[in-house]
């Protein structure tokens, strides 16, 4: 009696895997499990890039890209940039307007009272200055401090940091947007992190330079997230996941959530699509 055929396994329904990095890709102590390092690995065997979108500019990502291997291209800043990791160089980038970001911030100013202040410059090494009472996040990599407004403006920048000592992020952002939106893009990209961008900027706009250039189009693209600033990207491809530590806003307009960064929320995506 012959044997039934075996069934082939499904082929992976997408060309395309975009994935956010802070409180996604990375764990809480910023590694990459060996579970999603291997789902994502298995994803590209299947025939899907992998990229990295992330609101970090390049000199805050290079560093992790190295650790992870990772030799592809990597949407930074936003949107802002399209880099390419395994040559080490900077394909496109985007700069803020600085007289318009400087009126952003007097009109924000005027609402809110004073804001503390940062700024990244662009370019690969890129420095991320900061200015008084401006909170830092804890990390590898060095800032400088600025005292002189004049020194904020000094150089191209790629996006403007603003904090509030009594406003939440979800406050700030939004009487930002109210009073400036229509003078820079207003995101909130992670606790402490709300940021002015270039006008119409966001993370949908880089990935789809960089899918343009990998041959990938957003009907083949699914994309991981847990921020509002990840909601333009989730709108450009073609399935969005929102991890379980994502941000209310996110979670409204997935199309699935998955369990949090800490518990491989990618990796169970994947492995699930790969069968």
């Amino acid at each position: 009696m012959s044997q039934p055929a075996p069934i082939a396994p499904a082929a992976f329904p997408y060309r395309l895997v975009a994935t956010d990095l802070d409180g996604t890709l990375l764990r809480p102590d910023d590694t990459v499990s060996e579970r999603t390092r291997e789902a994502l690995a298995a994803a590209t065997a299947a025939g899907a890039a992998h990229i990295v979108v992330t609101g970090r500019a390049v000199p805050w990502t290079r560093h992790i890209l190295d650790d992870l291997g990772y030799e592809g291209l990597a949407v930074c800043g936003q949107g802002a940039q399209v880099y390419h990791a395994g040559e080490h160089r900077l394909l496109t980038s985007v700069t803020l307007d600085r007289q318009l970001a400087g009126l952003a911030l007097s009109k924000i100013e005027a609402e809110t009272g004073p804001l503390a202040i940062a700024a990244s410059r662009d370019g690969l090494a890129g420095e991320v200055i900061v200015g008084p009472g401006y909170q830092v996040q804890e990390g590898p990599l060095p800032v400088i401090p600025f005292t002189e407004v004049a020194d904020l403006w000094a150089a191209p920048l790629n996006k403007v940091y603003i904090q509030h000592p009594k406003l939440s992020d979800d406050e700030l952002a939004s009487v930002a947007r109210a009073v400036a939106g229509d003078l820079v893009g207003i995101v909130m990209a992670g606790p402490g992190v709300v940021e002015l961008l270039p006008l119409g900027l966001s993370k949908a706009t880089g990935l789809s330079l960089a899918a343009r250039r990998l041959g990938a189009k957003a009907a083949t693209t699914i994309a991981f997230g847990d921020m509002p600033n990840d909601i333009p990207m989730f709108g450009w491809a073609a399935h969005g996941v929102a991890m379980a530590n994502a941000h209310d806003e996110l979670k409204a307009v997935a199309d699935e959530v998955t369990t949090s960064n800490a518990d491989d929320g990618i990796a169970v995506v994947l492995e699930r699509l790969l069968g």
